[in-house]
């Protein structure tokens, strides 16, 4: 069986999405599916995958209306 390691910063990154997405769904009142959904058609998870770095730093109620504001603006209304 051949196992690899990530890299610290892969992991951090994986984590911190992983962390995100049900924060996000709690705080747009989404069960993690639906959230996962809209963050990918509107454009969150790309954004969260480029900006990961920066968003983890800031104050997650920050984070969060960072991603919603990208979302809103590619065309997601909630």
């Amino acid at each position: 069986m051949n196992m690899q390691v990530l890299d610290r910063e892969t992991s951090n990154k994986v984590s911190f999405i992983a962390y995100i997405i049900p924060a996000f769904a709690e705080a747009y009142k989404m069960d993690v599916a639906s959230a996962y959904q809209y963050l990918k058609k509107y454009g969150g998870l790309d954004f969260l995958q480029e900006h990961w770095w920066a968003l983890h730093t800031d104050n997650v109620l920050y984070a969060l209306d960072n991603i919603y504001t990208i979302c809103h603006q590619n065309g997601g209304q909630r």
